[in-house]
């Protein structure tokens, strides 16, 4: 087990240095610079040139590279030019109404996941089964922001029921959280089902109908176990891919999260806030794989011996 989470460690650490150094290259491709959107265009070259030396945005990419390394290594992201504050501290205070949108996304998801799962698993071949794939295949096809500004209409304009937009009360967040944690639902539905399935066929399965169990209780004291394994890995992975999605969301719903701010960084060449946003996305997709795998481990005991 402890040689395990050595290897995912280093496999993490590696993972994060291809991500910091993806984040420099893919940010100064982009047309334009910081100085430029500063001082807009109509400053003259050499107020452009001065300003870019100012920000040591003059030197070569490879000495740029080095010392963005280094000071990510001592957890130094700069400041931002835009906010006039530390570029980490942006992002952290942006930080928690994203990880409640995507918790509460990912606990709209799992629940219902797993319970349409379950039941379309268990009633296979029937008419829910069916029904709930078609549901699944429909809540994967739409993209979010069309599904958000659907919601908007129906329950905010339509229905006056919930606010379009914004923060503050447990009102504001069901839309968002909704419109966020479809795709996800359909994934946990989808797998769950498929796990349910093919564990109702395993010889434990058929080992304890023999002692007179009914499918029932089969599946929620034998199945339902083993079928939670591979739905942990992805929700762990998908749980990062919601802090990644829940950019679209935010801008359509005006949530004060990470998306309205990287979107912000990124329109104004704000190098410091984009990297800082984009590695603390990355660190916790990281974490949360990690927490995926040992969590993984401890359900299935062949993964810790195979690791052993």
């Amino acid at each position: 087990m402890g040689r395990m989470v050595l290897r995912r460690l280093a496999s993490a650490l590696v993972v994060m240095w291809g991500a910091a150094s993806l984040i420099f290259v893919v940010i100064r491709l982009a047309p334009g610079g910081p100085a430029l959107v500063l001082l807009g265009p109509d400053a003259s070259q050499e107020e452009v040139d001065a300003l870019t030396t100012r920000l040591g945005l003059d030197r070569s990419l490879p000495e740029q590279y080095l010392h963005y390394l280094l000071d990510v290594c001592r957890l130094d992201f700069g400041d931002s030019y835009r906010l006039d504050m530390p570029a980490m501290e942006a992002v952290l205070s942006r930080l928690p109404a994203s990880l409640e949108l995507a918790a509460t996304a990912a606990v709209i998801a799992v629940c219902a996941g797993l319970v349409l799962g379950l039941v379309a698993g268990y009633r296979r071949g029937g008419v829910v089964d069916r029904v709930t794939s078609a549901l699944t295949i429909g809540l994967q096809a739409f993209p979010t922001f069309w599904v958000g500004i659907m919601l908007i209409l129906l329950f905010a304009l339509v229905l006056r029921a919930l606010p379009s937009s914004g923060a503050g009360t447990p009102q504001h967040i069901i839309l968002p959280a909704v419109t966020l944690s479809l795709p996800f639902t359909a994934i946990v539905a989808r797998l769950t089902r498929s796990s349910v399935v093919e564990e109702m066929e395993e010889p434990y399965a058929a080992t304890a109908r023999a002692k007179g169990l009914n499918d029932r209780q089969v599946l929620i004291g034998h199945v339902l176990r083993n079928s939670l394994t591979p739905v942990l890995t992805v929700v762990a992975l998908q749980l990062g891919a919601l802090i990644g999605g829940a950019v679209v969301v935010e801008n359509v719903f005006a949530w004060p999260g990470l998306g309205s701010l990287i979107v912000s960084a990124v329109s104004n060449r704000d190098y410091a806030v984009v990297q800082a946003a984009a590695l603390t996305i990355a660190g916790i997709i990281v974490l949360l794989n990690l927490l995926a795998d040992l969590a993984t481990a401890r359900l299935d005991p062949r993964i810790r011996v195979g690791a052993g």
